[in-house]
């Protein structure tokens, strides 16, 4: 059962208990990611993120790093473009351990001048790392370039010249105007009470006061286009992507539906035309990037240059074909019993549970059962596809980007024309 609870001061509350379970996981959410930083300021998030757990008052990272291991515990935190969250998870006799452990990170870092300049190097290395993950790169600059200009086009640990610039001042004033109660969401499951978890956050964060900055969002225009970005690799990689739905959109269940056939596993068309009949890549799948009030449906494949071209004509007939068709009967019913199993299978972990209750606390403010999914999706008919589908005909909404080296070889203008 899901538990919610707001503090006066606007604090959410939100847990799952699962009597069975031998752990708890725990998180401190922050509506807060790269979407909502300076141009100037890009990567400011991330950087934060990293140095709560550079030392406190009480513990430096070291202590921090030890005494999370000697209870055979998890604790990490990650940014993404709308949420940071900061979370940990261990056996659930050790709750309090780690509940103290999380809140003092969060609300007595020192922030101190050394380990910024120490940890910006981190930083700089991992922006460096991401540059030589082509696979993981080639989002970034389909990103840049789809919403060019937009916040959600910042890449999330911002650039060189960003996060070399940013001070201690600079997180001070982020951590006052941004991480403020009315965008915290502390949401836990497992095998704990959400009296107790209640009692934890009231005594840590009951006498937090005051709202966020606001932060003016606006939805992100798609720019489409072909975008070439020339870098001498083995591989050509290929980012594909349409216009889409934001997280809330009603449309959201037939659109996961038609992503999980087009290229959501080893059975779907993109896989088995251009993997298993042509054998032109290893990797090929589509996704959908949902934000509050944007999103895009996405397709990424990693090929030779000299299969490139051949790839990309692949993926627009395979498009043309769902839009106008959309799903044979056999094929819509293997996709709903994919989407469901595949949720049912990612939600066996405490922590699995914890992001979803979290998740649909932030996005619909308020919980979705499990039973209540799967009906939407049974609900879904091949009527329903092709209404979604068709949308994502409009050429000027549409792009493919590439990274590496063609050796001459050109990809066609009109190469992403799905029309």
């Amino acid at each position: 059962m899901v538990e919610r609870t707001q503090l006066a001061n606007g604090i959410r509350v939100v847990s799952e208990r699962m009597r069975d379970a031998p752990s708890v996981a725990l998180g401190i959410w922050v509506e807060n990611g790269s979407r909502y930083e300076r141009s100037d300021q890009a990567g400011i998030s991330h950087f934060l993120e990293h140095l709560l757990f550079k030392g406190t008052a009480e513990r430096s990272a070291a202590q921090i790093a030890e005494q999370i291991d000697s209870i055979g515990g998890v604790l990490n935190a990650f940014t993404g473009k709308e949420c940071t969250c900061y979370y940990a998870r261990v056996l659930a006799e050790d709750f309090a351990v780690a509940a103290d452990l999380l809140g003092d990170i969060f609300l007595n870092s020192l922030l101190a001048p050394e380990e910024i300049d120490r940890e910006r190097g981190v930083i700089l290395q991992e922006i460096s790392q991401g540059e030589d993950a082509p696979d993981e790169f080639i989002h970034d600059v389909f990103s840049l370039n789809y919403w060019a200009g937009h916040p959600l086009s910042f890449p999330i640990c911002g650039s060189a010249e960003t996060v070399g610039s940013l001070q201690r001042g600079d997180f001070v004033q982020f951590l006052s105007e941004r991480y403020r109660p009315d965008r915290l969401v502390f949401a836990a499951a497992g095998n704990l009470l959400h009296e107790d978890l209640l009692a934890w956050v009231e005594r840590i964060c009951g006498d937090l006061s005051g709202v966020a900055k606001l932060v003016e969002e606006t939805p992100a225009s798609p720019c489409g286009g072909l975008f070439a970005v020339e870098k001498q690799l083995e591989q050509v990689h290929l980012c594909f992507g349409m216009d889409g739905i934001a997280q809330s959109s009603d449309e959201r269940f037939a659109a996961y539906l038609l992503s999980t056939a087009l290229g959501g596993g080893m059975s779907s068309r993109l896989f088995q035309e251009i993997r298993e009949k042509r054998g032109r890549a290893y990797s090929v799948y589509s996704f959908l990037s949902c934000y509050r009030d944007s999103g895009y449906l996405g397709i990424y494949a990693g090929t030779s240059p000299e299969w490139a071209e051949e790839v990309v004509d692949v993926v627009t007939d395979q498009i043309r074909k769902v839009v106008r068709d959309g799903l044979d009967p056999d094929e819509l019913e293997r996709a709903k019993k994919q989407l469901k199993g595949g949720m049912l299978l990612g939600l066996e972990t405490s922590d699995s549970r914890m992001t979803r209750v979290a998740k649909n606390e932030i996005y619909f403010g308020r919980h979705f059962s499990i039973e209540e999914v799967s009906r939407r999706i049974n609900q879904v008919s091949n009527d329903d596809v092709v209404e979604f589908g068709d949308k994502l005909r409009r050429r000027e909404s549409s792009a493919l980007a590439v990274l590496g080296s063609l050796d001459g070889r050109g990809i066609g203008a009109d190469a992403w024309d799905v029309g």
